[in-house]
Parts: C-alpha cells; structure tokens; sequence
C-alpha cells in the first residue's frame, strides 16, 4: 500500500511537467507545399503615383506556380529552425501597366534553398494531450484549439534562369545567375493529428538583383510573394527509441 502511495504521488507531481512538454516526442517535421508566386520587378506594373497600395500590381497575368519542402526542428515549444528548399516560375509582362506599348515579357525558372526561423505566438492546445500524442487519427475537439500562427524570417539564396521574349531579348545583358534573398512573412497551421499538419503560408522575398526578369532599370531590387498550402508529418521520436531499445 505504501509503495503504490508512492507511485501515485511520484505520477501526479511529474504529470504536469511531462504532459507540458509532449511536444519534444515530435520535434523533428518534414513538410512539402505546392502554391503561387507573385513577381514585382521592371516589366508590368504602375508606378507609385498611380497604385498607392500596390494592389494594381497583384494580377494573374503573372501569377506561377512553385513547389517546396523543408525539414523544421523544435528548438523551443514556441521557436523553430527550419530548412526550406523552393522551386518555381517568375513571370512578367507588359500586357498590362503603364508600359504595354512597350511589348516585354519573360519567364524565369529559379530554385531558392534558405534557413528561415519561426516563432509562434499562438500556439494549439492539443498537442501536450497525452492520449492526442498516442493516436494516429485526429481526436481534435475544437477547430481553433486546434490552430497555430507564427511569423518566419531568414536568409537564403536564388539561382535563376530567365526566357525573354524577342521584344525583350536585345535588353537583356544577363540571363541568369545567384542572388540572396531574404524571406519575411506569416503562416497558420492546424494541427489534424499526432502526424499530420495542414498549414498556410504568404510570405515576401527581398532579393539584392534587379534582373530576375532580365531587365534592369536601376530604381529599385526585385521583389515577389508566395503563397503556399502545406502538409507536414511529424516524426514521433519516442517511438524510434523504443525501437531502438527493443533490438
């Protein structure tokens, strides 16, 4: 009777501590997305005196498509380090703006690796409950207990290749090369199960070349958004050390 005394008290006081740090079990993610791409460059658009906010530039003349994966380690319930590889297409065209007399348009095919750190400052409530951590299927209560909200920064680079059309390809002196870039933006996150997340993610890259589109004017760097929808799974590493242990 004493002993089994022990053992309940020695459960109640760890409990709480143990149940609050669940989440190391699953510290290691891997994602893959598929979404769009927005670029801002030289070609298209208006200029400041005429789109105020900017929105005048968004349009699905020049809307593309990327894929990209990463692998995300928890440092920190609230902070982690991913790296990101994405690939895609840029594209521009003066067909409409303040330039479509002009006649330029180019498609740009990139890759772009970077090191991106997040920090989530709301996070769900589902996943310090033990018995969520030991199903395969959701066990989800509610929708928003259910979601995360973080902002990212980071670093990286773009290797790019550029396809002007004849109207463009006399003005361009460069059709290719490496710029780093730096990613900035926010994503949401829901959590489905003990493996699966299902996520959203708009994020901008700041680049240092003013050629992404195989033009130059010398105003201002290139600039382009994504908008990517994820799935990501989660590796239980409890379950490896157990493997680990059995052999």
């Amino acid at each position: 009777m004493k002993k089994l005394l022990i053992v309940i008290a020695a459960i109640c006081f760890l409990s709480p501590v143990t149940f609050a740090q669940l989440w190391k079990f699953r510290r290691l993610e891997f994602t893959a997305g598929i979404g769009t791409t927005q670029f801002f460059g030289d070609i298209g658009g208006y200029p400041n005196e005429k789109n105020i906010t900017g929105l005048r530039d968004f349009t699905f003349r020049n809307t593309r498509f990327n894929i990209n994966t990463n692998i995300r380690y928890r440092i920190t319930e609230d902070l982690s380090a991913r790296v990101n590889l994405m690939s895609g297409l840029f594209h521009s065209t003066d067909a409409r703006g303040s330039n479509t007399a002009r006649g330029f348009e180019s498609s740009t095919f990139f890759v772009e690796p970077s090191l991106i750190g997040e920090y989530y400052f709301i996070k769900n409530k589902e996943e310090n409950s033990f018995i969520f951590l030991n199903k395969n299927k959701s066990t989800i209560k509610s929708f928003f207990g259910s979601l995360d909200f973080y902002a990212f920064a980071g670093f990286g680079g773009l290797a790019y290749h550029v396809k002007p059309n004849d109207v463009l390809a006399p003005f361009v002196t460069k059709t290719g090369g490496f710029t780093e870039v730096i990613p900035l933006g926010v994503g949401a996150s829901m959590v489905y199960s003990a493996k699966f997340n299902f996520g959203v993610e708009l994020g901008g890259r700041f680049t240092y070349s003013d050629n992404l589109e195989g033009f130059t004017s010398a105003f201002r760097n290139d600039v382009y958004y994504v908008l990517n929808f994820t799935v990501t799974y989660k590796i239980n590493m409890r379950e490896k050390a157990v493997r680990v242990l059995r052999k």
